[in-house]
């Protein structure tokens, strides 16, 4: 089945289409930040717990309530455990690590109904590296697939003033990982087949799935293990021409 996806097509579950990631973009131009909102962030920390150690995530509840609320309600409902990570886009316009991990739940029968897609033009939470986002069809059909940046991926922010309608909708970020990056990139450094995969995301998929083993709410990490986390930014910078085409049809 297919996946929803960001900068190109990420994989879906199965029994449902799978969500779509981004696929190749070009490189994007520097682009003046915004300055930082100055309200204050309500947390919930989320630990994944995989075979090569814990991934902890910084969600933002005050600035992307319904996708945070999705994500949590699939946590405390223990369906995040037994999904996998299962893509991993390498993308060749950097001399260091770029592009994203992506997973999900697989089985459609664990999906939730949908949940309301919630644009980087209203949430202020900018694709930077380490950020946490949706992965999707259209907007409004993100349900269990979602992507974790390596590097900072513009092409994925809304367009300035996008009310979260296709085009320029972007994919919406609710959060950032704050420990457990050598994790996400020790996943995303794994092997990928030739020949899994179909359009655009073909190449980008693992030669063998990791297993998320579990998912829960924890408690804030010590300072000392944190991540700088993406700022929520009060608009999100206008994407480069053909950014939007090169994400669309990610879930």
């Amino acid at each position: 089945m297919a996946a929803p996806f960001a900068l190109a097509a990420l994989a879906a579950p199965a029994g449902a289409r799978q969500a779509e990631a981004p696929g190749d973009v070009a490189a994007p131009p520097a682009a003046a930040q915004a300055d930082p909102a100055a309200d204050k962030v309500e947390h919930v920390y989320v630990e994944l717990t995989t075979p090569f150690g814990a991934i902890t995530l910084d969600l933002d509840k005050t600035h992307a309530p319904l996708t945070t609320a999705n994500f949590l309600r699939y946590v405390d409902a223990k369906r995040l455990g037994g999904a996998v990570f299962y893509r991993a886009m390498h993308l060749g316009y950097s001399d260091g690590p770029a592009g994203l991990l992506q997973g999900g739940v697989r089985d459609g029968a664990k999906l939730f109904p949908p949940v309301a897609h919630e644009p980087t033009s209203k949430t202020g939470i900018l694709h930077k590296a380490g950020t946490v986002s949706m992965a999707r069809f259209a907007p409004g059909t993100a349900t269990a697939d979602f992507m974790i940046l390596i590097s900072d991926m513009p092409a994925l922010d809304a367009q300035a003033g996008n009310e979260g309608e296709d085009p320029g909708a972007g994919f919406a970020a609710f959060g950032h990982v704050v420990s457990g990056m050598h994790v996400v990139r020790k996943i995303w450094d794994m092997p990928r087949s030739a020949t899994k995969g179909e359009g655009v995301m073909k190449g980008d998929i693992l030669e063998d799935e990791v297993k998320i083993i579990g998912a829960r709410r924890v408690a804030a990490p010590p300072p000392a293990s944190t991540v700088p986390a993406p700022e929520p930014s009060a608009r999100a910078p206008a994407t480069m021409a053909g950014e939007e085409e090169a994400a669309d049809g990610a879930d």
